[in-house]
């Protein structure tokens, strides 16, 4: 399986952004997937993720009604709307797909960069 994200980039504070995930290959063995992000100097972060049999959603307290997470089951896609920035949303965001046995066992895509300026 391979992950690629895009959208990144840099927004003013109370922007927004859209980040995409596409995957290809083994993509049927999919339980969900999310997003990650991390900020310098600190661990890797759970922001939302989305179960792709069923479509239920989770999200971090600091992202909620604020960001949106969708699929796009014919794409193979994941999609993450950000709204309403804050500087502190700056960080490297990552996508990554759980086949079931959890986040660490999964796959991970290379990160996008969102620098949110005040």
């Amino acid at each position: 399986v391979q992950l690629q994200a895009s959208g990144g980039g840099l927004v003013q504070a109370g922007g927004s952004l859209r980040l995409s995930c596409a995957a290809s290959g083994r993509t049927f063995s999919s339980y969900a997937m999310g997003w990650f992000h991390q900020c310098p100097g600190k661990e890797r972060e759970f922001v939302t993720s989305i179960k792709w049999g069923g479509g239920s959603t989770y999200y971090a307290d600091s992202v909620k009604g604020r960001f949106t997470i969708s699929r796009d089951n014919a794409k193979n896609t994941v999609y993450l709307a950000m709204n309403s920035l804050k500087p502190e949303d700056t960080a490297v965001y990552y996508c990554a797909l759980d086949v079931g046995l959890g986040w660490g066992r999964g796959y991970w895509g290379q990160g996008t960069q969102v620098t949110v300026s005040s």
